[in-house]
């Protein structure tokens, strides 16, 4: 009877430590809240990961769109909904600019969301008409130094963006100023330096790419630590002539704060699986996305690193809160 009633014990204190909800988990379809519109890299990250992740834990993952306010839209929904690992949300870097360019929040990432793990990164490409002189960034630099200040501009896909950012993040580091012209979107700005109405533009890597290729635009360099298997060529924007940079658009699968432990868990080793596996790794590379995937600790300090480092760009910058 002493046996049994031991055996009883150590079981009812595992069922403590693993909850039953956990154990089970999951046991009905997982929404996946994509916190933009259907079609941008946000999407595409999230659709074939949705697609890994429905293999590996045997229930359906479903994509639900919820695009508004730099995503602040969608993000909400997710830090409000019920932790039990049923709603996850495929974030991006503006998780780490959002903070700074809004006056109020309606949550605070790094206190209600828990980083499951990292996705993918993409990096930017920074590209101007063929019929500027300079060929190469730090002949640029050269030209812009010595030149009005107001001459050169950049577009953005518009005010707060990854593209804006990114290039006040050069300016700073350049101590040189450039007229920054927002538009709405991507298309319109690579439309703008198509037409040789703007200077430069640091576009998604994606959406440049055939008109680099095509000698449509020119390119000074891509905004990433390593250079981009597409255009092996084309050096980093840190070898091209500014030690140091780098900026790439990341996505990250995360989950509400409050979400057990045991749970976060699957969904890392899932997601882990699954972007080391042949067949994502080739889906994601053939958009000019590189899998990053990381623990959940990993992820927690990346993003609390690049709240801080866009906060700072945004201050210097003198970028107004919305």
């Amino acid at each position: 009877m002493k046996r049994v009633a031991s055996v009883s014990l150590l079981a009812a204190l595992l069922s403590a430590l693993t909850p039953a909800g956990a154990q089970e988990y999951p046991s009905r379809p997982i929404r996946m809240v994509v916190p933009f519109a259907p079609g941008g890299g946000s999407d595409i990250s999230g659709r074939v990961l949705a697609e890994g992740l429905s293999k590996a834990l045997g229930q359906q993952v479903v994509v639900d769109n919820r695009p508004g306010a730099g995503s602040t839209i969608g993000t909400d929904i997710v830090t409000k909904a019920t932790p039990d690992g049923y709603t996850m949300l495929l974030g991006n870097i503006s998780l780490a600019f959002n903070p700074a360019l809004y006056k109020k929040l309606p949550y605070v990432s790094v206190r209600d969301l828990t980083p499951v793990s990292l996705v993918v990164e993409q990096p930017n490409i920074l590209v101007n008409h063929p019929s500027l002189p300079a060929k190469t960034l730090k002949e640029f630099i050269a030209l812009a130094r010595s030149s009005p200040p107001d001459k050169f501009t950049f577009a953005s896909a518009g005010l707060g963006s990854g593209t804006h950012l990114a290039m006040e993040l050069l300016n700073l580091s350049l101590n040189i100023h450039m007229v920054h012209v927002p538009y709405k979107g991507t298309g319109p700005a690579l439309t703008a330096v198509l037409g040789n109405e703007v200077t430069v533009f640091m576009s998604t890597f994606a959406s440049a790419l055939p008109h680099v290729k095509a000698g449509r635009l020119h390119t000074f360099g891509v905004t990433t630590a390593k250079r981009a298997p597409a255009l092996p060529d084309v050096p980093t924007i840190a070898e091209a002539g500014v030690p140091g940079f780098n900026y790439g658009t990341w996505y990250g699968l995360l989950v509400p704060a409050g979400t057990p432990r045991a749970i976060v868990d699957k969904l890392n080793k899932a997601t882990v699986a699954q972007l080391h596996s042949a067949e994502l790794r080739q889906r994601y590379e053939s958009q000019g996305m590189d899998p990053i995937p990381s623990t959940s600790a990993e992820f927690t300090a990346k993003l609390k690193s690049e709240t801080e480092k866009w906060a700072k760009v945004v201050r210097d910058a003198k970028i107004p809160q919305q």
